[in-house]
Formats: C-alpha cells, structure tokens, sequence
C-alpha cells in the first residue's frame, strides 16, 4: 500500500472536478468484452478464506458506484476497464484512521463501505472488496500478499500490502489487479511477463526476488515485494491494524484522500489540495472546514460531518 501523496500524479483543477459516480468516464468501453452469458459468476473455489459471493444486486449495485456497464464476459478488457473506472471513482484514502472509524477486514463490510456509504479506503479495504467485485462476475481471483519498499530499499512489514492475482476467461494472464496502492498502474499488469510493461502512469517490470517472490519496479524504482502464495483476507489483519495504530506507520502520521483523473490525479492531504492538469501541478490550501469539506465531497464524492485531523497513534503501538 503507498500513499498517493507522496508524488501527486495529474488531475482536474480544484474546484471544476464533478462528484465521482455521476458521469461516464472518458476513454472506456460501455460494455468490455465478447458477448456471452453476463452476471454468471464462477465458484470461489481456490481462493481461500473468501466470502460468500456476492448477490446479482450487491453486484450491479457496486458496477453504478464505478460506473461500469457489467461485463459479457471475464475477459482481459472487461478487468481492464473494471480497474480504470474503480481507480477513478473510488479514492485511496485512510480518513476512518482519523475520524475513529473501525475497519473490519470482511467482504461485506467492505463493499458496504464503498457502494453504501460512498466511501474509499487503503488496500485492505479496496483491494479487499475489488476482489469481492471479481469473482461475482466470473474472474478468479486470489489474494496475495507483498511488502513495500521504503527509504534506502528497506522493506515493510509482512502483509504490508495485499494485491490481486486474476485469472480470466480469455486465457490471457495471470494479471496483477491492484486499486489500493495510491498512483500506480492504471491497468493490470502481466503476472508472468519479466519484460518491461509500458502503462500511462509509467513503465514496470517484475523480477525474481529470493523465496520464489517478485520484486515490482516502476520506472526503475522498486515499489514492493510479491509473495505468490495465497492468502485469505483474514490474514491481513495484523497489517491492517499495524497501519491504522502505529506511530512507525506513514498511515497514522498524516492523512489523504487520492484518486486517478481523466487527466491524471487529485490528492487532498489535510488541507493542502494536490492536482495536476497534463504535466502543470497546482497546489492550494483550503483554509476554512467548510472549504475542506466541500473539497471531499466534490472532488471524491465523500460527504463527511466533520474534517479529520491527524489523530495520535495508540500508545505501545
């Protein structure tokens, strides 16, 4: 998991952007894929520890909260499209840290959170209900997870990231799908390829790491380590609440709020507003609550009561 902050990518001028979730995103496809049987989802067999699938409902609901037609088939364009449409209307952000909010590492309740409330999350949670997403409409998919590399090429904890690995109908992949690491690729990236992936956020490339793992590079920086074994969600707990608690935790020690653009990408961090409109960056301080607040809800469809501000990390943690 990253935080997006770090290095805004591009994005809608402040102020002009629409709430997510009411326009059709430019560039995608209305209805990916070939034609076949849609909404026959496959069984959950080999992904362990998940939920019970998703019902047809649950299922079309989330598709309106992306704005994404369902599928005919679980193809590589349908995930692709899947993932870009997620990617622009559903933020990164950690806010339930700081607003005192509990995560619950269950698929429901994660799904909730995104398509009832209106809500985002960090990658337990996004990546955690993306998966939920998939496998209701027929993709295989299995939880993996990975260990991200920190200042000097220090890595992170255990289950300090968890990612997707998707199979799909066309007998194209395995894919890596990832919506929970902040900017980052746009579209699934070839699970098996050493080559080098060229994507519009820019280039990556997996290589063989000790242990049977992968290390993955973007533009020739390593962004995390990859172990290949899978995994239930459940697993991921002690990384959640390591994320959510600890002082050593980038999570806990400031706040942001983060999705992909039709132009590239627009970040909130407390008050500071982050975007970039085709390679110009702006930036700009938002003095008031009120300013805050409308900031959430217009540019990341987040309707909050009151503005986080960064909390302390529980003591010992």
């Amino acid at each position: 998991m990253d935080e997006s902050a770090k290095t805004p990518g591009t994005a809608k001028t402040p102020g002009t952007a629409k709430t997510p979730g009411t326009a059709k995103i430019p560039g995608t496809a209305e209805t990916p894929g070939t034609p076949g049987t849609p909404g026959t989802p496959r069984t959950t067999e080999g992904a362990p520890g998940a939920g019970p699938a998703l019902s047809r409902a649950r299922v079309d609901a989330y598709l309106e909260r992306i704005q994404a037609a369902r599928p005919c088939r679980a193809d590589a364009p349908a995930l692709r499209d899947l993932q870009r449409r997620h990617l622009m209307t559903v933020p990164f952000e950690n806010l339930s840290i700081h607003l005192g909010e509990d995560i619950v590492l269950e698929e429901e309740r994660l799904v909730d959170k995104i398509v009832t409330q209106r809500r985002g999350g960090f990658c337990y949670e996004l990546n955690g209900a993306f998966a939920a997403l998939l496998r209701g409409l027929g993709f295989r998919v299995t939880l993996l997870q990975a260990r991200v590399f920190g200042d000097g090429g220090r890595l992170g904890i255990p289950y300090d990231h968890v990612a997707l690995r998707v199979e799909t109908e066309d007998g194209t992949g395995p894919w890596l799908a990832d919506v929970g690491f902040g900017d980052h690729a746009v579209a699934p990236l070839a699970l098996d390829s050493r080559a080098e992936q060229v994507d519009v956020s820019g280039t990556f490339r997996f290589r063989e790491a000790p242990r049977g793992d992968l290390d993955l590079s973007r533009d020739g920086s390593r962004q995390f380590r990859l172990d290949l074994r899978p995994r239930a969600l459940s697993d991921f707990r002690a990384g959640s609440w390591y994320h959510r608690t600890s002082p050593e935790s980038r999570f806990t020690r400031s706040l942001v709020c983060s999705r992909l653009t039709e132009d590239g990408r627009v970040t909130l961090s407390g008050r500071t507003l982050v975007s970039t409109v085709r390679g110009t960056r702006h930036t700009e301080e938002r003095a008031t609550d009120a300013d805050v607040l409308r900031a959430y809800l217009d540019l990341f469809g987040v309707a909050l009561e009151r503005v986080p501000e960064v909390r302390a990390a529980a003591p010992g943690a």
